[in-house]
């Protein structure tokens, strides 16, 4: 039996009181196990010799939080989940970072707000590589302006080098995000801050922040104001691509995921949270497709992968947090039909 089967006899009862959207609802098709405290972003990472067999991380926000991993069943993965964590904020995945000249390894990275750093794993190892963690925002000031929370990985598709952009709890109204790159060497692991970036409204905060990586854009959610696009290549400046969609959410605009297709063409979904639903926008342009009812409460961040996984997510895997310390899974064709 599914872990979703148990939890949807009581979707229906508790769904109407608490997710404010009139859009029909569309239910998970998996459910997660309950982390201890309190969920917040997932990530996702393809096994390349079996899809079946991909993770799905999640934050759980707290003192004493974790990274938890879940197999596609939405079962808690204890030997590959990270515990005794202070505050993990935000998560994401990237794929070949080369450890030397021979070696590469996919990572796993996360903000870890009350120590002040981001930390860099291995994956599927899940051995770290970042000697306890990296400290971020050193040269900050004003209270809560070295707090990271939001990171998106981006690997370069002119050079392959890979970097870590990271958003904080709160900032000044320019360069808000610190953009750093993973290098290694002989010595092991390191990053290095090659630019500071990013217009910040002050209305509410910045948390979740996302990264197209074969088109080079970084998105990331002022969220009281709009969607803000700038280039992701450092090379190519500082000025804002645009600042787009805030009139279609309610209040707080939250996680962002993006759908990649060829071609450019794809999907930027994001998280309409307090309205209980999502709104899609076209990649290529960013124009206003759809709004969508996954029965989620109080979504933050969500994450996407098109890649066919198994036989229950045979388009792509779409994956949003939500408010009873869990995770929804689903078959990302229910998310994007027609």
């Amino acid at each position: 039996m599914r872990i979703y089967t148990v939890a949807a006899l009581l979707l229906g009862v508790i769904f109407f009181a608490c997710n404010k959207s009139k859009l029909p609802p569309i239910p998970p098709d998996v459910i997660t196990e309950k982390t201890p405290n309190d969920t917040d972003d997932p990530a996702i990472w393809i096994n390349p010799n079996n899809p079946a067999e991909s993770i799905v991380f999640g934050t759980d926000k707290e003192t004493n939080g974790g990274i938890y991993a879940f197999d596609l069943e939405g079962r808690i993965l204890p030997e590959k989940s990270i515990t005794n964590l202070q505050r993990p904020n935000n998560v994401d995945i990237e794929y070949g970072f080369p450890l030397n000249d021979s070696t590469t390894v996919d990572i796993l990275a996360f903000t870890e707000r009350e120590r002040q750093q981001i930390r860099v794993f291995a994956v599927p190892e899940m051995k770290p590589l970042d000697g306890g963690g990296f400290p971020v925002f050193e040269d900050a000031t004003g209270a809560e302006h070295n707090l990271p929370m939001g990171i998106a990985l981006y690997k370069s598709a002119k050079t392959g080098s890979i970097y870590a952009i990271v958003g904080r709890k709160t900032g000044p109204s320019q360069d808000y995000l610190y953009q750093y790159e993973l290098k290694a060497d002989s010595l092991g692991v390191a990053i290095q801050l090659v630019r500071k970036f990013g217009q910040f409204s002050g209305q509410k905060e910045i948390e979740a922040i996302a990264v197209d990586d074969a088109l080079g854009y970084v998105y990331y959610a002022d969220e009281g104001v709009c969607i803000r696009k700038y280039y992701a290549e450092p090379y190519k400046g500082n000025e804002e691509v645009s600042c787009f969609g805030g009139k279609y959410f309610l209040e707080d605009i939250e996680g962002i995921a993006i759908a990649t297709y060829p071609n450019g063409s794809g999907y930027i979904i994001v998280s309409n949270q307090q309205l209980g639903e999502f709104n899609i926008f076209s990649r290529k342009d960013n124009t206003f497709i759809k709004a969508v009812n996954l029965s989620t409460r109080g979504t933050d961040g969500c994450e996407v992968v098109t890649t066919p996984l198994n036989a229950t997510f045979k388009n792509g895997l779409f994956v949003a947090m939500n408010e009873e310390k869990d995770f929804y899974f689903f078959d990302l064709g229910k998310v994007i039909a027609k």
